[in-house]
């Protein structure tokens, strides 16, 4: 049987085509990669979109070169949760135009099986998209919103399940796992792929943004239900649908303290850029469980590029980790990952001294959701590992810390 990853395009009737005549190709920064055994199946979730003003790359084993495909439209994979983009899609830009804001993956196929450039980091069993959107999901929201009528918070979630398909939204619904608790219309970040927040004559974002503050009862009765009857209960603050949820500072001290005079069950976990080291220290002091800290770098001159933080610094974001570590909570990063730029060297051995000096316990794996065009000054023409090589590496330099794509459900260690 062939085992050759064919390209894979979009003809001019908008269909999915394999061609035979030229291999599949991806990008490791600006170093093509020709496609090989290494990539896998599809993943069951993955989408298949067209770049639009952009032609494909294909790479002719007779004559040993790349071609262009003149008068076709490129591909990319969208990848589910659990699953690393090792190189992203291979093209030449035709007709620019601004790509929405999704994790571009390379793409191919074998005997109309297809193929994408990744690697499986973390298993799917909780996040399998079998376990989602299912025929029974109105009903669940519609019951939990008669159990809380009138619970903004609730209201958002439900938009989010249904228009967004929130993972996270929609847990709530179904009473497991993590769930999450959206509080905050405004941030102090302006990060140049936020999918809750774009200029106007940017992409649009993918979500819109929750446009009130909820109050303590909205915010503690949903997670108090949530933690004490969930299996594996995770309620967590920052989700795609607000801005920076620490910013809403005596709002979520006052409900975690409320909360945990009720219970003590489950994990309260904060998704935050952990640029207010204030109300990350007095969360950490009322009882949080664990923090995810987002991070596209590690070097200042490129954190400042792609978060144009307001008020704040990446030293900001070390004191809250370091904070958070000192005080016994499940520390993580939330790296936003992209194949020819994180696996840099000087990005990399900045990654490790923050690892290393702050006391991080998880890496989290998030495929940047950004057009690559945006990334473009930011590639370096030297070699450097692949994905999974650098992968490799991070685990053998530091074994005792995890590896994944998901918050772990852990209660803060006295």
């Amino acid at each position: 049987m062939d085992s050759k990853v064919n390209l894979v395009y979009i003809d001019n009737n908008g269909k999915l085509v394999e061609d035979a005549d030229f291999t599949a190709v991806g990008l490791n920064g600006i170093q093509a990669e020709i496609a090989d055994a290494s990539w896998i199946d599809l993943p069951t979730g993955a989408d298949i979109l067209a770049l639009p003003g952009r032609l494909p790359l294909g790479y002719d084993e007779a004559a040993e070169e790349i071609n262009v495909i003149e008068g076709m439209t490129a591909a990319a994979a969208i990848l589910p949760m659990g699953f690393t983009r090792a190189l992203i899609p291979a093209y030449e830009v035709d007709c620019f135009q601004e790509l929405p804001l999704f994790g571009y993956t390379a793409v191919g196929a074998v005997n109309g099986k297809l193929k994408v450039a990744a690697i499986k980091t973390d298993e799917e069993l909780k996040w399998n998209p079998v376990y989602y959107n299912t025929s029974d999901l109105p009903r669940l929201i519609q019951e939990k919103q008669s159990q809380f009528p009138g619970n903004r918070i609730l209201n958002q979630l439900a938009k989010c399940a249904l228009e967004y398909h929130c993972l996270t939204a929609q847990n709530i619904f179904y009473g497991r796992w993590e769930a999450g608790i959206p509080t905050s219309p405004v941030c102090n970040a302006d990060c140049l792929g936020c999918i809750s927040w774009q200029a106007a004559e940017c992409c649009p974002s993918p979500q819109s943004r929750i446009e009130f503050v909820p109050t303590v009862i909205e915010v503690t009765e949903l997670m108090v239900q949530h933690l004490e009857h969930a299996v594996e209960g995770i309620v967590s603050f920052g989700q795609g649908c607000e801005g920076e949820p620490s910013l809403q500072r005596e709002l979520l001290v006052e409900s975690v303290r409320t909360v945990r005079r009720r219970t003590g069950k489950g994990t309260i976990n904060i998704n935050t850029n952990a640029g207010c080291f204030e109300a990350i220290r007095d969360l950490v002091d009322a009882g949080l469980d664990s923090i995810r800290v987002s991070l596209f770098s590690a070097v200042p001159e490129h954190y400042q590029w792609y978060h144009r933080p307001r008020g704040y610094s990446l030293e900001t974001v070390r004191h809250s980790l370091t904070y958070a570590a000192e005080h016994g909570v499940m520390t993580a990063l939330n790296l936003l990952f992209f194949p020819g730029f994180t696996n840099q060297p000087a990005e990399t051995e900045a990654l490790y001294e923050l690892v290393s000096t702050t006391g991080v316990k998880q890496v989290q794996l998030r495929n940047l959701n950004l057009d690559p065009e945006k990334m473009a000054e930011r590639m370096i023409d030297d070699e450097m590992p692949s994905v999974s090589q650098w992968l490799d590496a991070f685990r053998k330099n530091f074994p005792d810390v995890l590896v994944g794509n998901y918050t772990i459900a852990r209660q803060k260690t006295e």
